[in-house]
């Protein structure tokens, strides 16, 4: 409410001058903002590199942890044959 009465008493001169103040203001910040913008978006960047690389070691090492047999150092374990797995039972 100030800050309108307050415009309300500038004169029209007053007004183009306040104005022109806050576009030069304004004009000067943007290399500013823009280097800031950049920054920002860099800053992003790794953040979502760095969130990649986790989510695959995780992913991995889940995919690792399903896999008991698959111990390091073990040699995998063949597959019985068929002749193998037919097993007779002993008559009583």
């Amino acid at each position: 409410m100030e800050n309108q009465h307050a415009e309300e008493q500038l004169s029209a001169e007053e007004l183009a001058q306040r104005k022109e103040e806050m576009k030069n203001f304004y004009d000067e910040s943007v290399p500013y903002l823009e280097s800031q913008a950049k920054y920002e978006k860099l800053l992003t960047e790794i953040e979502e590199a760095r969130f990649k690389r986790a989510n695959y070691q995780y992913q991995f090492a889940m995919m690792m942890s399903q896999r008991p047999d698959m111990e390091e150092g073990e040699p995998e374990e063949e597959t019985p044959t068929s002749e193998q797995k037919e097993r007779k039972l002993k008559k009583s």
